[in-house]
């Protein structure tokens, strides 16, 4: 008799596959870890899930606020859709109740990535022209310019002073520059 300690994996039980390109959108791992928990609860006819901040906090070790900010990080990216859910309290007040997310098709915010990154390398390329076209336009108009650049042997340097060049305003001052010096 042999005795198997680990029980046959089932493919289909306790599972959900989670796509390869969520890898290769530069994602922060908070922001997987998030979007992975979201597959997770999701229902897989409609996409949807309603879980709260708090029940994803604990699942994933993170605050709600931390939630709530990876959440937008999240929909900015094109991965989810979120929407407010009222529920009705004991007494029939409206409240409002969990975030519903719906989990949108990674080829979307694959594309999303991939433009906002052409996008990126386009600006980078124009603001390198205009640095470029600066530089040169910065030479050019140094070439052409009005006033001639300062000599050297106009200004006055280190060793000659300047008080050489005026008379003291008072006796005074004479015999206090002659003390110090």
């Amino acid at each position: 008799m042999s005795f198997n300690k680990w029980q046959k994996r089932s493919a289909e039980k306790n599972y959900f596959l989670v796509p390869n390109e969520i890898f290769s959108l530069g994602l922060d791992y908070r922001e997987i870890s998030l979007y992975t928990y979201l597959l997770r609860c999701e229902n897989r006819e409609t996409y949807q899930c309603y879980p709260s901040y708090k029940t994803i906090g604990k699942a994933i070790g993170m605050c709600e606020n931390t939630v709530a900010k990876y959440v937008r990080q999240l929909e900015e990216k094109g991965l989810i859709c979120t929407e407010p859910t009222l529920v009705q309290s004991r007494d029939g007040k409206p409240l409002n109740g969990n975030l519903r997310y719906t989990i949108r098709p990674i080829q979307g915010a694959v594309e999303a990535f991939y433009e906002r990154q052409f996008r990126q390398a386009e600006e980078d390329a124009a603001r390198y022209r205009a640095a470029q076209l600066l530089e040169k336009s910065n030479a050019q108009s140094r070439q052409n310019a009005l006033c001639a650049p300062f000599r050297e042997e106009g200004s006055p340097s280190p060793d000659q002073g300047l008080e050489d060049e005026f008379d003291p305003l008072s006796e005074e001052f004479a015999r206090t520059n002659g003390k110090a010096g």
